[in-house]
């Protein structure tokens, strides 16, 4: 079809004809060797692995190198899905998950030099004459079988706590929001490299080819003391299809999406059609791999058009779901209704959904800054872990709750009786994760009594990384990109699963 009217165009177009003629021996020599090539690679490994799955609908990219990724998974995955709880700021363990009952006796003394073994301050810190321990004035109760210790700011949470899996030894080398954040969703401190949902989509695919297979929502009810930026979903070098896709609340979730004024879908349809024709002649021509995504992009947003409108349309839901996630959950694009979305999106197959809710940088006012963040998370969180877990969704869907750094056992300017601020620490904090392959109902890893060093299990960025990709069926040393004469991957030279962690 488009061949012959590829054709039309050239008969009419004499520049274009002679660029033609131009390309034709080097397009033959290269395609056809190529070409050769490419079949004799099939016949090695079977065309279904050299063309990739039909759900990834990717042209083979004439790349051996990724044309064999496709051989993927590597293990059998326990999780089919990732949502991931990015609680970005840096929420304190102290008044969450790892309890320091020690600290009571030692309020308002200098953190021993011992203890803090000339580790780096924060510029923030690094001006003050004294560093006063300060211990969390929320108190800490047991739950569930487990005996889970959590802090009373976090009530639904902890009527959760035998479905988690607390990891109390995450520890970073970035001391600063950007750069820990980055780190932590791409894998490297510095701008550049794709981000976590990034290599899923590059190396899985996708399972539904109506909606993209790596959605972000950001609560827009979240103080915005820290900045996030677009490029925490970038594709990075990875082609563009494999970026994230933020959905926003509003008459327009996705920008761009709608029909501009007066268009209906029939012309949008004509449109879209000879938009492709002139990307294929783009194509054949140049051969650029980021035409088939322009193409394959263009062709997802038109299905789009159907698929958002409906999947982000949460009135059907019974009273009773919203009563579970909590009043704001009818509130589109609050932290509790982006739950509730993120569990439609789950259901819908989508691969791996990012929430990202801002505010937990609390340098002086901790008490009351941390309860309101508390407050606009723990029952929305509490009920994804119940919903999905109702409807059997829990056992293959990764849940992950954390920030990107931890907050430090001193305060941070002024300390009274019942006010206190704490500044950046990466060395150690808590992050947790239930459903798909971990183990329920643990705690991993510990910290010293003034949760200022790791004593027993270490997991680093980079391992926690391993352990996710492990989790889907990915082996994290053998999903790699080649980009400036250099294999990239995800974990870059480092990580290993923790293997204390898997069910």
């Amino acid at each position: 079809m488009h061949h012959h009217h590829a054709e039309e165009f050239r008969l009419h177009t004499p520049d274009f004809n002679d660029l033609h003629k131009k390309l034709d021996r080097r397009r033959f020599l290269t395609k056809t060797s190529l070409g050769l090539g490419a079949l004799a690679v099939g016949s090695l490994f079977g065309l279904d692995k050299l063309h990739g799955s039909a759900s990834r609908n990717a042209p083979a990219s004439g790349d051996l190198e990724a044309d064999i990724l496709k051989a993927l998974p590597h293990i059998a995955p326990k999780a089919k899905r990732v949502v991931y709880l990015f609680m970005s700021g840096g929420p304190s363990q102290f008044e969450t998950f790892d309890y320091k009952p020690k600290l009571v006796n030692l309020a308002g003394q200098n953190l021993p030099d011992s203890v803090r073994k000339g580790q780096r301050l924060t510029g923030m810190s690094a001006n003050q004459s004294a560093l006063p321990m300060v211990p969390s004035i929320y108190k800490f109760g047991q739950h569930g079988k487990s005996q889970t210790w959590v802090s009373e700011l976090l009530p639904y949470t902890s009527q959760v706590v035998d479905d988690l899996c607390i990891v109390k030894s995450i520890y970073s080398e970035a001391i600063n929001h950007d750069p820990a954040i980055t780190f932590f969703q791409t894998g490297n401190q510095l701008p550049g490299r794709p981000a976590i949902g990034s290599w899923v989509s590059y190396g899985l695919g996708t399972d539904n080819n109506n909606l993209p297979t790596f959605i972000v929502l950001v609560s827009k009810n979240a103080p915005k003391d820290q900045p996030l930026y677009a490029r925490l979903w970038g594709n990075g070098f990875l082609e563009s299809r494999h970026q994230g896709v933020q959905f926003r609340s509003g008459k327009d979730p996705v920008l761009f999406l709608n029909n501009p004024e007066g268009y209906d879908g029939t012309d949008r349809k004509e449109m879209l059609q000879y938009l492709a024709k002139l990307n294929h002649l783009q194509n054949d021509s140049y051969g650029d791999p980021e035409i088939d995504n322009r193409i394959a992009q263009y062709e997802m947003a038109f299905r789009m058009q159907t698929s958002v409108p409906e999947v982000i349309d949460t009135s059907d839901e019974p009273d009773e779901v919203f009563d579970l996630y909590g009043p704001e959950s009818r509130d589109p694009g609050t932290y509790a209704a982006n739950c509730l979305l993120a569990r439609k999106l789950l259901e819908k197959d989508v691969k791996f959904v990012q929430l990202y809710h801002q505010g937990w940088d609390q340098h002086g006012g901790l008490p009351k800054g941390i309860a309101n963040q508390c407050k606009q998370t723990d029952q929305a969180t509490a009920a994804l872990i119940m919903d999905l877990k109702r409807r059997g969704l829990l056992d293959d869907t990764l849940v992950i709750w954390g920030g990107e750094f931890g907050r430090t056992v001193y305060s941070q300017g002024k300390l009274t009786a019942d006010d206190y601020g704490r500044d950046h620490h990466p060395r150690c904090f808590t992050m947790w994760m239930a459903g798909a392959g971990v183990k329920a109902g643990i705690s991993y890893g510990e910290t010293d009594d003034f949760s200022y060093n790791i004593v027993k299990d270490p997991v680093h960025v980079h391992d926690f990384h391993a352990t996710l990709m492990h989790l889907m069926g990915v082996d994290h040393e053998r999903l790699t990109y080649k980009f400036q004469g250099r294999r990239f991957r995800l974990t870059d030279v480092h990580g290993k699963v923790v293997k204390d962690i898997l069910a």
